[in-house]
């Protein structure tokens, strides 16, 4: 398997890269190009849905930032790591914890579960 924490790293990269040019890059070398993205608030597939869900997010909660939290874990084919969405330094408004399938050292589907969000 690919180093668990290298591939979390990348993904949550992708999530804070605010330059469409380079986030496009991150896509093609973290996801696969079919790759699935879903949560209880929204879902996404491909490399544009994908693009289209962190747009989103980061117009949604503008300046803040995705980061690990806690160690990731993996085996085989298989992904776990959890997160948090914060100001620089800050405390978390939105945690989750990310469920992902890997297809050649890349990401196939993550399933998210938010275990904080803001009222």
């Amino acid at each position: 398997m690919t180093d668990p924490a290298a591939l979390a790293a990348r993904y949550l990269a992708t999530w804070n890269e605010t330059d469409p040019a380079r986030r496009r890059a991150l896509l093609a070398e973290t996801f696969i190009e079919g790759a699935r993205y879903r949560d209880p608030l929204m879902a996404g597939e491909g490399h544009d849905g994908l693009d289209a869900l962190i747009g989103a997010v980061q117009a949604r909660f503008p300046g803040l930032r995705f980061r690990l939290a806690g160690r990731p874990d993996g085996y085989g084919d298989r992904l776990r790591f959890s997160w948090l969405l914060a100001p620089e330094g800050g405390e978390g408004v939105v945690e989750g914890t990310d469920f992902a399938t890997l297809e050649n050292g890349r990401l196939a589907e993550v399933t998210g579960f938010l275990d904080r969000v803001p009222a």
